[in-house]
């Protein structure tokens, strides 16, 4: 198992530089430069117990260094945080005013949190840093990443403040509790099939109320199947002979104990995320301004407004325009043009977190009645599909979070007739005698008469 590195690179420069950094799968490599040195780091390995070795050049004082070999000077420095400590304190000795590293993983998170505070840290993305095939090293790897940073070639990503962080982690955990409270609930209803069960035909809901209650009778050790088809509540009882067939089965011991074990995994996911909503709600106060304006858009309900709220954050100002935020969040397309031709382009992969908030939302949004966003998803899904209907429908989602939080204005919804009183009366005529020749088309005939005004 090799361990992982973090190598410095410092040279004297006249000119004012700027920081880079860079990191891969197994680590992060990190490249800074401060006013008066350049230093290119980078951390490699697979994580677990590691060194981090720091070179220090010396250069000429003023106008253009010469190509010359510099004296260098080389400290070691492992990953745990005593020795991180005394990297940051030998940074700042060193003026090193900016770092940059390339985030994959969470190899750069250590680094980043603990310099944060004392040094600009810039975050970047790999994919902006590619080397030249057969020239890969480590050291070339920093170097490089220097370079494009110095010539302004890479922006750092956006990471937000740590009480957004804090609040991130709390949704990302709930989000992936209800995963697999819903994947153990999956592999309940495949097991109760291995013991010939059809519960799930006839119960929308496994964990419901009358469900619950026949599989804890089955556990308990009751086979008669009229038996357990009376204990089916409310709307259920009409269904009292279809449940009897559907519980007729071998039900064994083995499957009382492992249907029991998945119930008390079930019933744990939901304690959990129950915490974790208390928590997220208290995390949310410093914000619930900001929170309320986001519940404004209809089909985003308040869970999502906090998912939406933890990914981008309260302050939109690192997205200079909704399409930045919309790009980093990976909800437009891309671009992929060669002269005349411009080829499809499909979305990034950007925040999958948000992406899935926001996809729930236009799900939501695209069932209200007499608004913007339906009608917006009703005439895409006729032309493109539903997908991207509802890929468009959280795009606008998201154009809206962004104005409304920089403004620090409610929704407005633009009506149900919105994409109609746009077109003025020419455009409505023109569209008019347009439906008028598909009908044509179809064989009618048809006479226009104005409606009367309410």
């Amino acid at each position: 198992m090799t361990c992982p590195v973090l190598t410095f690179f410092f040279g004297v420069r006249a000119a004012r530089g700027t920081p880079a950094v860079r990191a891969n799968c197994q680590g992060v490599r990190l490249a800074v430069w401060p006013s008066e040195f350049r230093c290119r780091s980078q951390i490699f390995g697979n994580g677990g117990p590691a060194r981090r070795v720091a070179t220090v050049s010396g250069g000429c004082a003023g106008g253009r260094p010469e190509p010359v070999a510099l004296p260098t000077e080389v400290r070691t420095f492992s990953t745990m945080t005593t020795d991180l400590l005394g990297m940051r304190d030998w940074l700042l000795a060193e003026r090193v005013s900016v770092v940059g590293m390339q985030a994959t993983g969470a190899y750069w998170k250590p680094v980043f949190y603990l310099l944060e505070h004392d040094i600009e840290c810039w975050l970047l993305n790999a994919w902006h840093m590619k080397a030249v095939p057969g020239r890969k090293t480590d050291v070339k790897d920093a170097q490089w990443i220097a370079e494009l940073v110095e010539h302004g070639l890479v922006r750092p990503s956006f990471v937000p403040p740590e009480p957004i962080r804090q609040l991130r982690d709390l949704t990302r955990y709930r989000t992936e509790i209800i995963r697999e409270r819903t994947r153990e609930v999956q592999r309940l209803e495949k097991f109760l099939e291995d013991a010939g069960i059809k519960l799930s035909v006839v119960v929308s809901d496994l964990t419901g109320k009358s469900a619950r209650a026949m599989l804890e009778a089955l556990i308990a050790g009751q086979r008669d199947p009229q038996v357990l088809a009376e204990l089916a509540l409310g709307s259920m009882r009409g269904k009292r002979p279809v449940l009897a067939q559907a519980l007729t089965g071998r039900f064994t011991a083995h499957h009382a104990f492992l249907t029991r074990a998945m119930l008390d995994r079930i019933d744990a996911c939901v304690a959990m995320e129950q915490r974790l909503s208390v928590q997220i709600e208290q995390a949310m106060a410093p914000f619930r301004h900001q929170l309320d304006l986001i519940t404004t858009i209809p089909g985003v309900s308040t869970r999502t407004a906090e998912v939406i709220l933890a990914e981008i954050g309260a302050d939109p100002g690192p997205f200079r325009t909704a399409a930045d935020l919309a790009s980093w969040a990976g909800i437009r397309p891309g671009n992929n043009q060669s002269g005349a031709a411009t080829k499809p382009s499909p979305t990034r992969h950007g925040d999958p977190w948000l992406k899935a908030a926001l996809g729930q939302a236009a799900v939501a949004a695209s069932r209200t009645k007499g608004t913007y966003l339906a009608t917006r998803y009703r005439r895409i899904a006729t032309r493109r599909g539903k997908k991207r209907a509802l890929v468009a429908v959280g795009h606008s989602i998201l154009i809206a979070v962004w104005t409304m939080l920089t403004r620090d204005l409610p929704y407005h919804d633009l009506g149900a007739e919105h994409f109609i009183e746009r077109l003025g009366p020419h455009g409505k005529a023109r569209q008019a005698r347009r439906l008028i020749d598909q009908l044509h088309q179809l064989g009618y005939q048809v006479s226009l008469h104005p409606a009367q005004a309410a």
